[in-house]
C-alpha cells in the first residue's frame, strides 16, 4: 500500500512536471512558434505545436499574393500563438500574424540598410494601391508606381517585384513603399553606362519615342535624348509632327552630351548640308526672289527662299504708305511674293528683305505725273494746327500749311472753313521723294498778286481802300490789286493828334507811300505818314527852306496848288 503510494504522483507533483513541460517548451503567448501539421482537415490544417492540445489554422493563411505551394502533412511551419488554449480546449494559433511578425522584423532591418524588399501588388485603393510585403500590408502611392503615368496598372498586379521602403511606422502599422524609385536608380545605372559609351559627334540610329511642341525624344536603345524642333531641318519646323511620327527609325547626330546629367542633344540637320554656306554669291544685295511666306509676326514677316533659307521683311520696309498697319493685314501666311534682298549677313545667318522695294516708289509716281506746278484734287484727311492733309492719288497725301490757304487772311481763320471729308483743288508746290512729302498751296490757285502786282515797288505813292477800322490801326487793299496792307497807328499820320484810326471809315480812300514791297516774302506795307514826309520834304526842296522867311504852311500850300494845277492841265 505504501509502495503504491509511493509510486502515483501527487497533485503537486503533477503541477510541477506541467510547468516543467512548458518550461522546456519554451512556448508563451504572443509569440511566434514552430508547429508540424498533423492532418488537413477541408479548408483548415491541424498544427501540433509540442502543446497537451493541437491548433487549427486556415489552409487560405498558408496562400496568398505570389505564394502558391500546396501544405501536406508533416510540414513544420511557423504560427503565431495568440492563446494556450480556448473554450474547445485548442490552441489559437495564426500563419498570418506570424508572417507578419516575421515580415516587420525583416522590413525593419531593410530599411535601415536602405535595401530594397520584393512585394506584390495586390489591390487598389484611393489614391494608390495595396502591395504584400511577405504578410505585412504597404501603400504604394500612384505617383510612387513608375516614372511615368501609367495608364493600366493590370499587369503589374500579382507579379513579385521589387520595391524601395520610403516610410514605415510599426506601432501604427504604416509601410509607404516605391517602385518608381527602384525604376530611377535602375535607369540612371543604365544611362551612365550607356552615356560613356557615346560621344559628341557621333552618327546613330534611334526611334522616336515621344514628340512634344519644342521637339521630339528619340530611344538611343535604352536612353533618350532631345531632337529640338530648331534641330530638325535647315527648314522651318513649326512642329515635329510635320516630319516625324512616334515609332519612326530616324539617324542622329549627337550634339551635346552632359554627362552630370546625362542629358543628350540631338540633330537632324547637321547630317545635311549647310545652305547659309556661300549665301552672300547666291542672294547678293539688290536682287529681287520669289518666296513663301512662313510665319508673320508684330514686326514683320518670314519669307523661305528656299528650304533652310529664310529672311525677314520688317514691317517698315512693307509698304510705301501704310504706316503702323500688322503685317497681316498686308501678307498672309504661305503667300508668294516678290521680295528684293536689302542685306545678308552670313554670321548672323540673317537676311533683311524688301517688299516695298519691288514696287514703284508712290512718291516718284506722283511727280512724275503732277509735277511742280500741277494742279491736283484731294480729300481733306486731318486738319492740324499748321495746316491740311490732303488724300491723293497714288494713296500719298499732300499738306497746305496754314500760310498757303489764303493771300490776305490769316491762315488760322481760312482753316476753319474746311471740314474732313471736303474735296480741295490746290496746286503742287514741292515734291521731295526722300522725305516723302508733298507741299501743296491753294492760294497759290487764285494768281500771285506779287506777281500781278505791276510797276509796284517801294517807294511808290498807291491809293488805299479801308476794309477795316482796328485799334491798332487799318486793314487796307490797295486799290486795282488784290494786295492787301495793315498800316499801324503810328503811320497813320505825321503829327500825333493826327494818328487815330477811327477817323477813317470803311470804304474811304486815301494816298500812302509803300515802305516796304517783297515779291519773294509776299510782304508789302504802306504808310501815310511816310507819304506826309516825303511830301514835305520834295516841297521844301522846290519853294524854299524854312530859313526864307516862308511859313511852312506857305511852302505846302503852294506844293499842293502846283500840283492842283499840274492836275488840271
Amino acid at each position: 500500500m505504501n509502495a503504491t503510494a509511493a509510486a502515483a504522483p501527487s497533485r503537486e507533483d503533477f503541477a510541477a512536471l506541467l510547468e516543467e513541460s512548458f518550461a522546456t517548451a519554451d512556448i508563451a503567448e504572443g509569440s511566434v512558434i514552430k508547429g508540424t501539421i498533423t492532418a488537413i482537415e477541408k479548408d483548415m490544417a491541424v498544427i501540433d505545436v509540442g502543446l497537451k492540445t493541437e491548433g487549427r489554422v486556415a489552409v487560405k493563411e498558408f496562400t496568398g499574393h505570389g505564394r502558391e505551394n500546396p501544405l501536406k502533412v508533416g510540414d513544420v511551419v511557423e504560427v503565431y500563438l495568440e492563446r494556450v488554449e480556448n473554450a474547445l480546449g485548442e490552441a489559437v494559433l495564426s500563419r498570418d500574424k506570424a508572417r507578419r511578425e516575421e515580415s516587420w522584423v525583416k522590413l525593419e532591418q531593410a530599411f535601415n540598410d536602405n535595401q530594397k524588399v520584393e512585394g506584390v501588388i495586390f489591390n487598389q485603393v484611393k489614391g494608390g494601391f495595396t502591395v504584400d510585403l511577405e504578410g505585412a500590408t504597404a501603400f504604394l502611392p500612384r505617383s510612387q508606381v513608375d516614372i511615368r503615368p501609367v495608364r493600366d496598372v493590370g499587369p503589374l498586379m500579382g507579379t513579385p517585384q521589387p520595391f524601395q521602403i520610403l516610410k514605415m511606422d510599426r506601432r501604427r502599422g504604416n509601410i509607404v513603399v516605391s517602385r518608381r524609385t527602384v525604376l530611377e536608380e535602375s535607369r540612371a545605372e543604365m544611362r551612365q553606362e550607356l552615356v560613356q559609351n557615346l560621344e559628341e559627334g557621333q552618327v546613330i540610329e534611334g526611334v522616336v519615342k515621344n514628340i512634344t511642341d519644342y521637339g521630339a525624344f528619340v530611344d538611343l536603345g535604352g536612353i533618350d535624348g532631345l531632337l529640338h524642333v530648331t534641330d530638325i531641318a535647315w527648314r522651318r519646323v513649326n512642329h515635329p509632327t510635320e516630319l516625324l511620327q512616334i515609332g519612326q527609325q530616324v539617324k542622329v547626330k549627337i550634339i551635346k552630351i552632359n554627362h552630370e546629367t546625362h542629358r543628350i542633344s540631338l540633330g537632324m540637320k547637321q547630317l545635311l548640308a549647310d545652305p547659309w554656306q556661300g549665301i552672300e554669291a547666291k542672294y547678293p544685295a539688290n536682287t529681287r526672289f520669289t518666296g513663301r511666306v512662313t510665319n508673320i509676326t508684330d514686326y514683320g514677316a518670314f519669307v523661305e527662299l528656299e528650304p533652310g533659307i529664310e529672311g525677314l521683311i520688317h514691317v517698315s520696309e512693307m509698304s510705301w504708305v501704310k504706316k503702323n498697319v500688322h503685317p497681316g493685314k498686308i501678307v498672309a501666311t504661305s503667300q508668294e511674293v516678290e521680295v528684293m534682298v536689302l542685306e545678308v549677313d552670313p554670321v548672323k545667318r540673317r537676311i533683311s528683305l524688301g517688299l516695298k522695294q519691288t514696287m514703284q516708289n508712290p512718291w516718284e509716281a506722283f511727280v512724275e505725273k503732277y509735277p511742280v506746278g500741277s494742279e491736283v484734287e484731294g480729300e481733306v484727311k486731318n486738319k492740324t494746327e499748321f495746316g491740311l492733309f490732303l488724300g491723293l492719288d497714288g494713296d500719298v497725301d499732300g499738306m497746305v500749311h496754314l500760310s498757303d490757304l489764303d493771300w490776305n487772311r490769316p491762315g488760322e481763320a481760312v482753316i476753319e472753313e474746311f471740314k474732313k471729308g471736303d474735296i480741295v483743288r490746290a496746286q503742287v508746290l514741292d515734291v521731295d521723294v526722300e522725305k516723302e512729302r508733298i507741299s501743296l498751296g491753294v492760294k497759290q490757285l487764285g494768281g500771285d498778286p506779287f506777281v500781278d502786282s505791276g510797276e509796284l515797288r517801294k517807294n511808290s505813292v498807291v491809293t488805299c481802300e479801308v476794309l477795316e477800322v482796328k485799334e491798332g490801326g487799318l486793314e487796307v487793299k490797295i486799290v486795282d490789286t488784290d494786295l492787301t496792307a495793315f498800316i499801324r497807328r503810328n503811320d497813320l499820320a505825321r503829327e500825333r493828334a493826327d494818328q487815330r484810326p477811327e477817323r477813317f471809315a470803311v470804304g474811304e480812300k486815301f494816298d500812302a507811300r509803300i515802305t516796304q514791297f517783297d515779291k519773294k516774302a509776299h510782304k508789302v506795307q504802306v504808310s501815310i505818314k511816310a507819304l506826309e514826309i516825303f511830301e514835305e520834304k520834295e516841297a521844301v526842296a522846290q519853294y524854299g527852306s524854312s530859313d526864307s522867311g516862308a511859313s511852312l504852311g506857305d511852302i505846302l500850300g503852294a506844293a499842293l496848288k502846283k500840283r492842283s494845277e499840274g492836275s488840271d492841265d
